[in-house]
């Protein structure tokens, strides 16, 4: 009971940082203008803010991604999880750590410029993760 009470709580607080997510999302989209699509989730596969269709299976499939990341990265040794980059043939998908408690995930045109990409992801990605941070930090009558 008392697990489920603080899962609601944490949701509710997530929730109260969605417009703030939002707008980093789209900043982001603006400053790499190669972007489909941007999303942050929690490792669950909650989406925590959209700027994507598709926004929930994305987030699923993202958390299912994150477990398999980290159990390559534990068995073979290399440390923490930080990111993820797929490329297909009609672009890329990256999932980036945004903090401790959330991911940031982009779709991208084959055509962006991957250390560009890497580089503007892994500052909002800083950003996302202070603000969840900031956002289950706070009391919830705030």
């Amino acid at each position: 009971m008392r697990r489920a009470l603080r899962l609601r709580a944490e949701r509710r607080a997530l929730m109260r940082a969605e417009g703030d997510l939002l707008a980093e999302l789209k900043r982001l989209r603006i400053r790499v203008p190669q972007l489909t699509g941007a999303l942050a989730a929690s490792p669950e596969g909650l989406v925590l803010a959209a700027d994507t269709e598709e926004a929930e299976s994305v987030a699923s499939l993202t958390a299912a991604a994150l477990g398999v990341a980290l159990r390559l990265t534990e068995a073979t040794g290399q440390g923490g999880f930080r990111e993820l980059l797929v490329q297909s043939e009609r672009g890329y998908v990256a999932t980036y750590a945004a903090g401790s408690s959330a991911l940031l995930t982009l779709l991208a045109e084959p055509r962006i410029n991957v250390g560009r990409l890497h580089l503007e992801a892994r500052r909002s990605g800083a950003r996302i993760g202070e603000l969840v941070a900031g956002a289950l930090d706070r009391p919830e009558n705030t």
